[in-house]
């Protein structure tokens, strides 16, 4: 191969003229008719006269000679103003990218955000997606009420919070958004005891109630219990009478304005149920989403005892080695529940995989029928990304980010399904792993044992106050994780792998490191937290972008 690109370059120098390209091919030798230098000096000659042509036209181009021709001249003039306006254009593109707010917009399910000049950072997001939008859903001072007084409202409705900590926050809010559309006084909402929870926690356990009330006041009527005047309280739980049960999912305001009012205003006292994802989100005013921003982010807020203790645990976090270091919070889904729920296929033994058959079967009959559809479902799964990640796998795509093996690490989790077997492969390569229980003594945490909202209250907020927050799965909390922390600033950083890609990844025996690496970098740039433009049926919890926030 050496030999033959030698004797082609060869070649090609040899015919530079196509007189000795004749004598080539005529016998090898220059031709005794002309001599080498005669050779020489006419191919010197036409490349003078040819550089002489080009600057000739190159100079006529732009100069007002009298020999270059009207037309030329017309040409000359347009090819000028052409430069000029891709200049200009060129110029104003600069300056608005510059300029522009650090919004990424959403084609299909990819996200393009515009460049920014600023190197990553593994603590932070660039610092231009903090300075474009600001939270802007709070009660505006001096505004006074223009509340009608509580007899004059259009009646009572009430409502159970049910599900865990998470899923009870969303039911208030809307709760509250509910009342406001209705022109209703709202009944303080109850927690409803969870068949999965088991957890008998009250309002006033968890949250601050009189924070809560004059908060709100401007915007909704809201009191502690059941007007004294309403006797048969056993009524408003059980009587199919005070009871509004055909609400759909995600039901427009409108919804609520011809079906659910005029049973309000008839029966004075209503409750409403079930109650889980009654509002929708696009087919609401504005200001409705809005209000339940206001509920979300402001009103509603835990216990000081509870405060306190998330600000001591996330100290203790930040300044385990002695000094002041980041932290990052893991919220990690993969609870035996949650990984029966899913209906995924895991790496285990024999022996674990018949028991989880067991399991499924037993907790989602209807869902397992015989078992002999499940594979084929779990591969499809996985390819849509819609599998818990394993511990294993979050450490390998937290090491392929970048984070050193000393990162400290707190985990938001149940037991983790597996144990420490299961638990081992994130552990070893992150061994500064710890969580609540390994943070605090005993009789610190034994006053928030009696009720379990506690302890998920105190994961929630050492999450909201990491430096950077990982989701494994989805769910309410980390949803309301990713958008509290949007709403406080998009700086700090809310990773949201792409499983589906992961797992493409994952299971290809060809890829190699490198190129894994690069896969997780470009992918994960643009799913940290940033701004977001919203899109119809957008999830309020997570992106409150554009009814909660206003450009800065």
């Amino acid at each position: 191969m050496a030999e033959l690109r030698h004797s082609s370059s060869l070649g090609s120098r040899a015919s530079n003229s196509p007189m000795k390209r004749d004598a080539v091919a005529v016998g090898g030798d220059s031709s005794p008719l002309i001599p080498d230098n005669h050779l020489a000096h006419d191919d010197d000659e036409h490349d003078r006269h040819s550089s002489k042509d080009r600057d000739r036209q190159l100079c006529s181009f732009f100069t007002d000679d009298p020999r270059v021709s009207p037309h030329n001249s017309r040409i000359s003039i347009f090819f000028t103003l052409l430069l000029l306006l891709v200049g200009l254009v060129s110029l104003f593109r600069i300056f608005h990218n510059l300029n522009a707010p650090y919004l990424c917009k959403k084609d299909g399910i990819v996200l393009h955000c515009p460049h920014v000049k600023e190197s990553p950072s593994l603590w932070e997001n660039p610092f231009s997606s903090t300075t474009s939008w600001k939270p802007c859903a709070e009660r505006q001072a001096g505004v006074l009420p223009e509340l009608p007084p509580e007899n004059e409202t259009n009646g009572y409705i009430f409502i159970h919070a049910e599900g865990g900590l998470n899923q009870q926050r969303i039911a208030i809010c809307n709760a509250v958004a509910v009342a406001k559309i209705l022109n209703a006084t709202l009944i303080l909402p109850v927690l409803k005891q969870d068949q999965i929870w088991k957890d008998q926690t009250k309002f006033e356990d968890i949250f601050d109630v009189d924070h809560f009330i004059d908060y709100l006041k401007y915007d909704v009527r809201i009191v502690r219990d059941i007007p004294t005047w309403f006797t048969d309280k056993s009524e408003l739980f059980t009587s199919i009478r005070r009871t509004v049960k055909n609400i759909p999912k995600y039901a427009p305001a409108q919804f609520y304005i011809d079906n659910v009012l005029p049973r309000v205003k008839e029966k004075k006292i209503m409750a409403l149920k079930p109650f889980v994802d009654r509002l929708g989100y696009d087919n609401v005013p504005p200001e409705i989403n809005k209000l339940r921003c206001r509920v979300n982010y402001h009103a509603l807020k835990f216990l000081p005892d509870i405060e306190q203790m998330a600000n001591s645990l996330a100290s203790r976090m930040r300044n385990r080695t002695g000094s002041s270091n980041p932290y990052m919070a893991l919220h990690l889904r993969f609870e035996k529940g949650m990984v029966g729920l899913s209906f995924c296929d895991f790496v285990g033994t024999r022996d674990e995989k018949a028991k989880m058959a067991e399991y499924r079967k037993k907790e989602w009959p209807r869902r397992y029928k015989n078992g002999s559809h499940l594979w084929q479902l779990a591969l499809q799964k996985r390819k849509e990304g819609r599998c818990p990640l394993e511990p294993g796998e979050v450490a390998v795509i937290l090491r392929a980010m970048g984070y050193p093996k000393e990162t400290q690490i707190y985990v938001a989790s149940g037991q983790v399904y597996g144990g420490q077997n299961r638990m081992a492969p994130l552990r070893n390569m992150f061994p500064n792993l710890v969580t609540k229980e390994e943070l605090t003594t005993k009789e610190e945490l034994d006053g928030f044992r009696k009720h379990v909202t506690s302890l998920a209250a105190l994961d929630f907020l050492v999450c909201l106050k990491s430096d950077v927050f990982v989701m494994t799965h989805g769910g309410n909390f980390a949803k309301l994780i990713i958008g509290a922390r949007r709403y406080m600033g998009h700086r700090l950083k809310s990773i949201k792998p792409d499983k589906g890609l992961m797992s493409k990844s994952f299971g290809d025996p060809y890829m190699g490191w490198a190129p894994f690496v690069e896969d997780v970098v470009v992918t994960h740039q643009t799913r940290t937290g940033l701004p977001e433009e919203t899109f119809p049926n957008y999830d309020l919890w997570e992106n409150p972008l554009t009814p909660c926030m206003c450009r800065a």
